[in-house]
């Protein structure tokens, strides 16, 4: 981008209406010509695109131009218009009326920013398709009575070309909208237009605020980089701890051995307690079995009670007998009251194995619900719980017979299910392993995107600097010029002031002289006055003069300003080898 050196002007050939198309210098400042037709020439962008195109390419398929004759074309064509006239206009086949078809007409000259008038329609709409430079003629007869089979092939192929033309219309100014500003370009046309008006004060405001924009953006992209080089950090360390530790597949496998066991304990903690619960009901059943002995003894001891006494009533009694009976009667006492004394032992025994049944039901209770809390824990897909009964005799009817009809097929089942787990486990561990070198794939491309921005903010930063430096250059240069020409122009309206002085100043001394020549005599009175006309022939014509230097003057520098306008915009757009 070439913007330094010294002066130059364009030729007077390049631009022999500039006197006349440069507008008036006022006291606002030097405005910038030709910007707007610059930047936005609707008319000879649609003019340039039409000839730049075959007549063929538009409205026609790839065998070539399309036969609106042929009814298919036709309803395909009215078809295609009617899409995109919808639901304004619909224009109805075969043959549409007048009114929709200039309906449909003016709509598409709107939408190609083509606006006609409603008192020269026809006049409007041949003289715009001939701008747009449309591959298809049509006459004023067809415009008069549109909706016949003779005018209506002709403008169906109008309409179907005008209806392409406005949705490729369409399409570049969606194009255009979508695409990114051009922040370099604006600050470079205000730069200039600002330094042409000679508002040095705003060209410096700009380019303080330029730079501290770019500088802000660079930082900005230097944040952006920073966090994403964190990311990236943080990525990696999580990559790390992903590899470093188990696996989910290992940490499944020792849960899946826990729970294995677990299940040994619980089995091993059952059969101890069958065994003791076996011993106990052992027990229980002897103690039964003497309690029915000594319950059958005190029976027996009973009914001999009762024979003795009818023995004893039955004989007669002597001292002898009495004493003896008396002896008997202590001895029977006081077997009675062994009797009795072992009978409350046995009592006090049977309260204490109730006791211990208790106790020892309360603690198989106790494992019962430990043993319900696992089997929760393990989730094998029934509703089982042991339940105990304290009435059973034996460890089948005490536990119940579903445990082994029941939960031992269900604890089978579960260990199938868990190694089925396991090995989904396996092939979702496969699956993470691959998503782990997706991510180390992921993390390269972020790495190198990181490094490609660093390299376009370097790039940016080395832009902007030596775009500082010929900004730099350029208002030095442009101050040393303006100011160079503010003293040519100085001079020259001192200059014009002086002679303009001077002529006041001969005018009054005509004036007087006049006077003077009135006094003396009508000759020399007419004598003055034509020496005073031909001396104000030759102010006029001296100040003709001046005007016209000052307007070659005017001139020069709105070539100079157009000049470097067309410099600014070759410099910002792309070459064509690029």
């Amino acid at each position: 981008m070439r913007r330094g050196g010294g002066r130059r002007f364009p030729k007077s050939s390049l631009a022999p209406s500039a006197l006349e198309a440069t507008p008036a210098l006022d006291s606002s400042g030097i405005p910038i010509r030709n910007l707007d037709s610059a930047f936005s020439r609707r008319d000879s962008d649609a003019a340039s695109l039409c000839s730049s195109r075959p007549a063929s390419s538009v409205g026609a398929g790839a065998g070539g131009a399309l036969n609106f004759s042929d009814r298919a074309t036709q309803a395909t064509a009215l078809r295609v218009v009617n899409a995109f006239l919808a639901p304004s206009v619909t224009l109805r086949g075969p043959l549409p009326a007048a009114r929709d078809i200039q309906a449909a007409l003016r709509r598409l000259l709107e939408r190609v920013d083509f606006p006609p008038n409603e008192a020269t329609f026809e006049d409007d709409l041949v003289q715009s398709l001939k701008v747009l430079g449309c591959p298809y003629k049509i006459t004023r007869s067809a415009l008069k009575a549109p909706g016949t089979p003779h005018s209506w092939p002709p403008l169906l192929s109008v309409l179907h070309w005008l209806t392409q033309f406005a949705k490729l219309c369409d399409a570049e100014a969606s194009a255009a909208l979508e695409a990114p500003p051009n922040d370099l370009m604006a600050y470079t046309t205000q730069g200039y237009r600002h330094f042409l008006s000679g508002d040095d004060d705003v060209v410096e405001a700009l380019d303080e605020e330029y730079l501290s924009k770019a500088r802000k953006d660079g930082e900005a992209a230097i944040a952006t980089v920073r966090t994403l080089e964190k990311e990236a950090q943080e990525l990696e360390a999580e990559v790390n701890k992903l590899t470093s530790g188990p696996s989910r597949r290992e940490a499944l496998e020792a849960e899946k051995e826990a729970f294995t066991a677990d299940v040994k304990k619980f089995e091993a903690v059952v059969k101890t307690w069958k065994g003791k619960i076996g011993e106990r009901e052992e027990a229980l059943v002897d103690l039964e079995k003497e309690l029915e002995a000594k319950i059958l003894d005190a029976q027996c001891t009973a009914a001999q009670n009762q024979e003795l006494l009818k023995r004893v009533d039955a004989q007669t009694v002597n001292t002898r007998d009495v004493e003896r009976m008396h002896r008997e009667m202590q001895a029977i006492e006081s077997d009675i009251a062994n009797a009795e004394n072992g009978k409350a032992s046995q009592v006090d025994k049977c309260w204490e194995l109730d006791s211990k049944l208790v106790t020892k039901l309360e603690e198989l209770e106790g494992l019962a619900e430990q043993c319900n809390q696992a089997i929760k824990r393990l989730k094998p897909g029934i509703d089982f719980q042991y339940v105990i009964n304290s009435k059973g005799t034996s460890p089948a009817e005490m536990l119940g017979p579903d445990y082994k009809t029941v939960l031992k097929p269900a604890l089978l089942e579960h260990a199938e299910e868990n190694k089925r787990t396991a090995v989904l486990n396996l092939a979702e561990s496969a699956d993470l392993q691959k998503q782990l070198q997706g991510s180390a794939k992921m993390l390269e491309q972020e790495r190198s995107n990181i490094s490609s921005l660093q390299a376009k903010n370097d790039e940016m930063v080395a832009c902007l600097n030596s775009l500082e430096r010929e900004i730099t250059n350029d208002d030095s240069r442009c101050t040393a010029e303006a100011r160079r020409m503010k003293e040519e122009l100085g001079k020259k309206y001192s200059g014009l002031n002086s002679i303009e002085k001077e002529a006041d100043e001969f005018l009054k001394n005509s004036e007087k002289r006049l006077e003077e020549a009135i006094i003396k005599s009508d000759k020399d009175t007419q004598a003055l006055a034509h020496e005073l006309l031909e001396l104000l022939d030759s102010i006029a014509e001296h100040k003709e003069l001046m005007e016209a230097k000052i307007a070659q003057g005017r001139k020069e520098l709105y070539e100079t300003a157009d000049y470097i306008a067309s410099l600014a915009s070759k410099t910002s757009s792309p070459g064509p080898h690029t």
